[in-house]
């Protein structure tokens, strides 16, 4: 009996460990972006238009991709069904001006994240002007909804345009659009924005450069690096940059959970346990239909998809902290390399688009269909 329970671990251990897990995935393949990073066409076909440093992609409820561009601050809309790209917001030079006027004439400074709003308004935070910006979609007007453009910590209590960011890098927007959460993460702090009152509030941090504490509330406590966010439902998902790990804000109670990662710099723990694997400097994360949330653990070159329920995580893309570079198209991609990926969404089919940042391309990886 006890050689036969042997030889059935055995066969165990050498089943696939990707089997636990919702959704397998097949090739890697570029969608957009030249490879270059040098500011080209304003618009044209996603083999020619040029997007230099792709940081945040989401899929916008007209079903088209949309990507903000460090290198050349801008918002660009991609349609996937025709191959095309426009650009919506930026000029394409660096500055802080525009308000009041065309979105596509206006100068920004590294946007980062873009969301919207259930009418369609398109928000996005601008790392480097320390603000957010939304512009209208009936008018295509651009205007600053929070932040004075000067880095620092101040204004909670108050308006949101009187107050300070430092290098906020990400932003959620609730279910019915009242509050706008925002990762400020060199002020160590998640802020939420009352939309209709204009006013800011600090929901959680203190400016300490230190993991929160499981179970606990987080006002006025330590939240080291919040660099990225996910909004599901009451559930604030959050990757820590600094802090290297993963954790989920109740915002009904205010009690922060752990989810991944044991806040160690490192690239371990596939196939194991999510809480006791290291990841290193997560910077995008998002929750697919097929409820696992996937990190783009930046500094690895990989793409983390971790089980919550069943406290498992693996990497479905890129290979590891020594596959920093580009290659793997239409091939695995587990195989391919990636250069410092940032922003990752995701489809209705729970395809993943990823930000392959230095690589100046968006990459897709596509679910196997059996």
């Amino acid at each position: 009996m006890l050689s036969r329970l042997c030889l059935l671990l055995t066969l165990l251990s050498f089943l696939p460990i990707s089997r636990a897990f919702a959704t397998e995935f097949g090739e890697i393949v570029t969608v957009a972006g030249t490879g270059d990073k040098e500011l080209g066409k304003m618009e044209g076909p996603v083999d020619e238009v040029n997007i230099g440093q792709t940081f945040g992609v989401l899929i916008g409820p007209d079903g088209a991709l949309y990507v903000t561009e460090v290198e050349n601050h801008r918002v660009l809309r991609v349609d996937l069904k025709t191959r095309q790209v426009t650009t919506v917001a930026g000029n394409g030079t660096k500055g802080y001006s525009g308000d009041g006027g065309p979105a596509t004439e206006a100068q920004l400074n590294e946007p980062y994240e873009v969301r919207f709003a259930k009418n369609g308004d398109m928000y996005f935070v601008e790392m480097q002007n320390h603000l957010i910006r939304k512009v209208d979609a009936k008018t295509g007007t651009i205007s600053t909804v929070a932040g004075t453009g000067k880095p620092g910590y101040s204004g909670d209590g108050g308006p949101a345009l009187k107050a300070q960011f430092n290098r906020p890098h990400s932003i959620v927007l609730t279910e019915d659009d009242s509050t706008l959460y925002v990762a400020d993460i060199q002020n160590h702090r998640i802020r939420a924005i009352d939309l209709k009152t204009g006013v800011i509030q600090s929901i959680a941090g203190n400016g300490e450069k230190k993991l929160p504490i499981d179970g606990e509330t987080t006002v006025g406590k330590s939240m080291v690096g919040p660099r990225a966010l996910y909004l599901d439902g009451n559930d604030l998902w959050i990757a820590l940059r600094e802090g290297h790990s993963v954790w989920r804000l109740d915002l009904k109670t205010g009690i922060v959970h752990h989810v991944a990662c044991s806040g160690k710099q490192g690239y371990s723990g596939d196939g194991g346990s999510a809480k006791e694997a290291t990841m290193n400097g997560p910077k995008g994360i998002v929750k697919a239909p097929n409820g696992n949330l996937y990190v783009v653990d930046t500094e690895n070159q990989a793409i983390r998809e971790i089980d919550v329920k069943n406290d498992r995580i693996r990497t479905v893309a890129g290979i590891g902290p020594k596959g920093r570079g580009y290659s793997g198209d239409n091939g695995p991609a587990t195989k391919a390399k990636m250069d410092r990926p940032h922003g990752i969404g995701v489809g209705a089919d729970n395809a993943l688009y990823i930000g392959d940042t230095n690589n100046h391309r968006v990459r897709k990886v596509v679910p196997v269909t059996e």
